[in-house]
């Protein structure tokens, strides 16, 4: 039986690149599964250019967590796959998650590529997927795909206002290690090339360090922005 997936996204004022993200994925949509749109309260066109493109559009709050899991009520997928509106899968992304048994009650990610071409990008991205191959703690930007029956198992994204990755995927692991397809999805790096590298490896670090010692998330989401 060919498993059923629903790809979520969160937006929230994306309408320079919307069309072309989802215009990656209408082959997945003509193979039978569904994309679904979170706009978090987007005041640019975003919400009028994705309805021609999409089968379901909600609106919410701003707030990743609150869009990823109000995505998943009217998802109709056997499984999950967060997807950020600035990153693209590979070709066989689909032959990967088919080839996985039991994917409902299973989880994981696939390494990641930075879109920049500066040389730190490859130290950088080599790290990241190291660094949850070891831990275990998954990213957004690495495209996390979680079967339905485990994602209402641990009760969806915890509602916090950052770091929600990382927590969910401390409940997951409580079930299973993350599945890793090493086929690379390409996410953008212009957050990195706005602020600076060395500055955004150190901000990212500091706020999780943080996180790790419970810090308010809300006072951690302003710190981020």
């Amino acid at each position: 039986m060919q498993i059923k997936l629903s790809i979520i996204t969160p937006t929230l004022n994306e309408a320079d690149q919307i069309e072309q993200h989802l215009g990656n994925l209408q082959l997945l949509r003509q193979q039978g599964h569904e994309v679904v749109v979170v706009d978090g309260g987007s005041i640019d066109d975003t919400v009028s250019l994705v309805s021609p493109l999409c089968d379901q559009v909600c609106q919410t709050q701003q707030s990743r967590s609150i869009q990823m899991n109000r995505g998943t009520e009217v998802a109709s997928g056997d499984c999950f796959v967060f997807l950020h509106a600035d990153t693209v899968l590979p070709e066989n992304f689909l032959e990967s998650l088919s080839s996985i048994n039991g994917i409902e009650n299973k989880w994981g990610r696939f390494d990641v590529r930075l879109s920049g071409r500066n040389s730190l990008f490859r130290v950088i991205e080599s790290c990241m997927n190291s660094r949850s191959s070891f831990t275990g703690i998954v990213t957004g930007d690495q495209v996390v795909f979680i079967g339905k029956e485990l994602f209402n198992r641990v009760g969806g994204y915890p509602e916090i206002a950052l770091m929600e990755d990382i927590a969910i995927s401390r409940l997951l692991n409580k079930f299973s290690k993350p599945i890793r397809i090493r086929e690379k999805v390409i996410t953008s790096s212009r957050r990195w090339e706005n602020n600076g590298i060395i500055k955004t490896i150190i901000k990212m670090w500091l706020l999780r360090l943080l996180y790790l010692f419970h810090y308010d998330t809300n006072k951690l989401a302003k710190l981020y922005e």
